[in-house]
């Protein structure tokens, strides 16, 4: 089982939308994924059709079981339309505005959840945590649980500042990790540019900066798309809506690349 977070200190960058996608995509292509929502706001709650709703909070205050705080998404849901059904699962821990008093209320066991995910193993293939903006004593917890952060990012200023402040924290959680936990520090999976617009000076020139000092690390730009709002209201993937749209295959091109770094592509 392999723990994947997508984090970037800067609202509005496309944590949530990837984050669904990708456990999604990982589910339709046979994984047993679950997708925790660590955002108080509860919108991965929402996306994957769930009502909002203290799943996180329960696991981790109230020690719940599994079985209290788990929803399994129908496979109808994030399966490609004319195709058989996927065989993998997709199961969600959702979250509402308990999720910021998580912290205050759980005691100073900061490897809680790490724990909690310890007794999934060989059950669950790929977590994937989606999280607030704002850092926060959360965000410790979340850290000490993760093997794998991804980075979504716009090509703007603020995002790029963002960026680096995940950046920062994610190194002190290393020390933190190696230090007194006893265990490696946390692989960066990637740095996926959202929302591209293709063509347009800044863009063109951020995407050259970000390439230029991260290198490999930096995934293929993902396009503004229309399609990528209708994900929103309707609840779906881009591919349960238009199988055949340029959006569906940027997302699958980030379902690869995920893959790809986590190693389990078949």
């Amino acid at each position: 089982m392999q723990v994947v977070t997508l984090l970037n200190e800067k609202g509005g960058v496309g944590k949530t939308t990837l984050a669904v996608h990708l456990a999604a995509g990982l589910a339709a292509r046979g994984k047993r994924v679950l997708l925790i929502d660590g955002d108080a706001q509860g919108h991965s709650t929402i996306r994957t059709g769930l009502n909002k709703s203290p799943g996180f909070y329960d696991l981790l205050v109230r020690s719940a079981d599994w079985g209290r705080t788990v929803f399994e998404i129908p496979a109808e849901k994030y399966g490609v339309p004319g195709e058989r059904l996927p065989g993998g699962r997709l199961l969600v821990v959702p979250s509402n505005i308990e999720t910021r008093s998580i912290t205050s209320s759980m005691g100073s066991n900061v490897k809680e959840l790490r724990n909690r995910l310890d007794e999934l193993d060989g059950r669950v293939d790929v977590v994937i945590i989606d999280t607030s903006p704002t850092p926060s004593l959360l965000h410790g917890v979340i850290y000490s649980a993760t093997d794998l952060i991804i980075l979504p990012t716009t090509l703007s200023y603020t995002s790029f500042d963002g960026l680096v402040e995940s950046l920062t924290h994610k190194e002190a959680a290393d020390n933190f990790r190696i230090n007194e936990l006893k265990i490696e520090g946390i692989r960066v999976g990637g740095i996926v540019p959202v929302m591209y617009r293709k063509n347009t000076i800044e863009q063109d020139e951020n995407l050259r900066s970000l390439n230029e000092q991260f290198g490999d690390l930096v995934w293929e730009p993902i396009p503004l798309r229309t399609l990528w709002t209708e994900t929103e209201s309707r609840r779906l993937p881009v591919w349960a809506i238009d199988p055949n749209s340029e959006a569906a295959f940027d997302a699958w091109n980030a379902v690869d690349r995920v893959e790809e770094v986590l190693s389990v592509r078949a």
